[in-house]
């Protein structure tokens, strides 16, 4: 079982050899894959040393598997020349997620949608993954009718350069390096990726279209405004959902906690809520401040957490090679 891992040296690749390392994922042979600058660079895997190739030297050795955190040109260029040499990506851009062709798998929602032909299969965005783990479960119960979803997303969803940005900041530096239009230190900052033209930034409308890809139902009304504040643990989320049909609080208590891949933690009367803090290095989607919408029939409020770099990419990219291997689709 050779696994390439492309884009190793990145934040996203980095935390992908530790989850894979953590996992025990059956894999005989690394490759990592990174820039020419890179090639050459060691990179340390269950106490093995591996040199760093560039991409014409990984896809010559024909790894089964080819985990890529890239970049979406990197994606747009090279998936496809893995896959013509028998590769299965899982790809971690948004290069291939609303390409009709392609599967959009979040394992504990869809993985069963995946067959032996599919050589391309998209990571969904971090904001997205953590969302739907919580959703599907109550949708496929209660159907929902509605989602208002907004985001308090953390700066390593942006990148290394945006870790230090705010480290800077938080030091008094104020030359270094700037990854947002802003300070992010004491601030927050309400645009994620670029505006398009209705309005709505990127990061918004992926989260839009996502998941209804994701949860398989078009006709889920969704809105969403995505918020980027001076943290590091993971992602926040503030979701509202409007049911077609009324629901027991308590039961939709019970059916996430015996959801794969969630936990539960809410319990107001002890101050129990999930934060960012207790998601970091966690692969679970965090639960919390279940309570009814008295506004509107119907209607719960619900708060989910996830650490974006491992659930919300690099664990789930992972999950799904272990979907693939478990059922012998390469």
């Amino acid at each position: 079982m050779k696994v390439a891992v492309v884009g190793a040296t990145g934040l996203v690749g980095t935390v992908m050899l530790k989850v894979l390392e953590e996992r025990n994922f059956p894999l005989t042979e690394l490759i990592p894959v990174a820039s020419e600058k890179s090639v050459g660079k060691k990179i340390s895997f269950k106490g093995k040393e591996f040199a760093v190739v560039n991409m014409d030297t990984a896809i010559a050795m024909r790894p089964d598997i080819a985990l890529f955190s890239a970049g979406g040109n990197t994606s747009l260029e090279h998936a496809p020349r893995f896959a013509e040499a028998g590769t299965t990506v899982i790809d971690n851009s948004s290069a291939w997620r609303m390409d009709p062709s392609k599967k959009l798998i979040v394992p504990e929602v869809n993985a069963y949608e995946l067959s032996i032909d599919d050589k391309i299969i998209a990571n969904p965005n971090c904001s997205t993954i953590q969302m739907v783990v919580a959703l599907k479960p109550l949708h496929d119960k209660y159907r929902i009718k509605r989602i208002v979803v907004s985001t308090y997303q953390s700066v390593t969803g942006t990148g290394v350069k945006a870790v230090e940005q705010m480290m800077n900041e938080r030091k008094g530096i104020t030359d270094g390096p700037m990854a947002y239009p802003y300070a992010i230190d004491l601030n927050v900052i309400p645009q994620i990726d670029v505006f398009t033209d209705n309005g709505y930034t990127k990061e918004e409308m992926k989260m839009i279209k996502e998941t209804r890809k994701i949860m398989g139902d078009d006709s889920i009304r969704i809105t969403a405004t995505t918020v980027r504040i001076p943290v590091m643990g993971g992602h926040s989320e503030s979701v509202n959902l409007e049911f077609e049909n009324e629901y027991d609080l308590d039961e939709v208590r019970s059916i996430l906690e015996k959801t794969e891949g969630i936990i539960v933690v809410d319990d107001i009367a002890n101050l129990k809520y999930p934060m960012p803090k207790d998601a970091h290095e966690k692969d679970e989607v965090f639960v919390g401040r279940l309570r009814r919408d008295e506004s509107m029939p119907n209607s719960l409020n619900m708060w989910i957490v996830a650490d974006n770099l491992r659930k919300g990419a690099a664990t789930n990219a992972v999950q799904i090679a272990e979907f693939l291997v478990k059922k012998e689709l390469i």
